[in-house]
C-alpha cells in the first residue's frame, strides 16, 4: 500500500510541477533541460520504490502510474476544467502580426522562439511575415503566415 500511495503523491507532485514551469519547456529541451530531466527522473524512481526494489514493488508501482493515468484521461473527457487544468488551452502569441508580450512573458518564450519556429516550418524570415503565432497544448508553436494581401507587410519577399 505504501508503495501506491508513492506513486499517486509523486504523480501528482510532477503534475503541478510541470504545469507551473509551463509547456514550452515540455516541448523544446535545451541540454540544460535534459539534465535537469535525468536528475528529476533518477529522484523520482527514488521517491517511487523507496527501499523495495523488488520487481513486484517495480509492478504495483507502474500499474499505479498507469492507472492515474487512465483515470485522470477519463476525468478530462467529463471535466472541462480539468482538461483546460491539466492540458492548459492554446495561447496566442501574436495577433494579426502584432507581438502579445505580456502572453510572451506567461509563456516564456522569447520572440527568437517565434522566429526560429517560422524559419522552421514556414520558411518565413521576418516577423512582418508572421500572421499568427499560437502556443499549442503540446508546447510546440504554429505559426500562420500573413495573407500576401495584408497590408502589414509592404516589403519584398526575398
Amino acid at each position: 500500500m505504501e508503495s501506491v500511495l508513492r506513486a499517486v503523491a509523486i504523480y501528482l507532485f510532477l503534475m503541478v510541477l510541470f504545469r507551473i514551469t509551463g509547456r514550452r519547456s515540455l516541448a523544446q529541451m535545451t541540454p540544460f533541460d535534459l539534465v535537469l530531466l535525468l536528475i528529476v527522473s533518477e529522484a523520482t524512481q527514488q521517491g517511487l520504490l523507496g527501499n523495495d526494489f523488488s520487481v513486484t514493488n517495480a509492478f504495483v508501482v507502474i500499474l499505479t502510474l498507469i492507472g492515474i493515468d487512465i483515470l485522470l484521461t477519463f476525468l478530462t473527457h467529463r471535466s472541462r476544467s480539468l482538461d483546460r487544468w491539466v492540458s492548459d488551452v492554446p495561447l496566442v502569441l501574436i495577433e494579426d502580426g502584432r507581438v502579445i508580450d505580456d502572453r510572451l512573458r506567461k509563456a516564456r518564450v522569447s520572440v527568437d522562439d517565434i522566429l526560429e519556429q517560422a524559419r522552421m516550418t514556414r520558411g518565413l524570415e521576418r516577423m512582418e511575415q508572421i500572421g499568427y503565432a499560437v502556443l499549442e497544448r503540446s508546447g510546440g508553436i504554429s505559426i500562420i503566415p500573413r495573407r500576401e494581401s495584408d497590408p502589414g507587410d509592404r516589403r519584398q519577399p526575398v
